[in-house]
């Protein structure tokens, strides 16, 4: 499957809700718009809406009920934050997000544990060779997460 272009974190967020409706996950998303508004543009003036090259930067935090719990913080730089049980995978790519939900939705993200490092990962694999992989704490271990547990 070809990942899809989305050049707009508005074009994101409507990806995101398409896989909602097709996994039956209910969402909420708060918009940020505006150079003082995004969490990025903390050095930005107040009432200050554009950024210095004149573009209206656009940052949207979507929430996915159920289970697992996920919640995605798009970025206007082209880059997003997903948090699946706790667990924070940065920097993906905003194109790869919806293959990423697909994904955990679908049944392949899967948790493994290892010897050295030791630690449980919660690894997430994407259509072609792309794959994330972050550290479960073991305090952030979840009945989703150990479900997910491949020996």
């Amino acid at each position: 499957m070809e990942k899809a272009r989305l050049p707009t974190t508005e074009a994101a967020v409507q990806a995101i809700r398409e896989i909602a409706v097709r996994f039956g996950v209910s969402m909420s998303v708060t918009d940020d718009i505006g150079a003082d508004r995004t969490s990025r543009r903390t050095s930005a003036e107040l009432f200050t809406v554009f950024d210095p090259d004149g573009s209206l930067p656009h940052e949207a935090f979507v929430e996915l009920a159920g289970s697992p719990a996920v919640s995605v913080r798009l970025f206007p730089e082209g880059d997003a934050r997903i948090t699946v049980e706790g667990v924070e995978f940065h920097d993906v790519p905003r194109d790869s997000v919806p293959g990423f939900l697909r994904s955990v939705y679908g049944g392949l993200a899967t948790t493994k544990g290892r010897l050295f490092p030791p630690g449980q990962w919660l690894i997430v694999p994407l259509p072609g060779d792309e794959t994330y992989k972050e550290l479960v704490l073991d305090s952030n271990f979840t009945p989703w997460l150990a479900r997910s547990a491949r020996p």
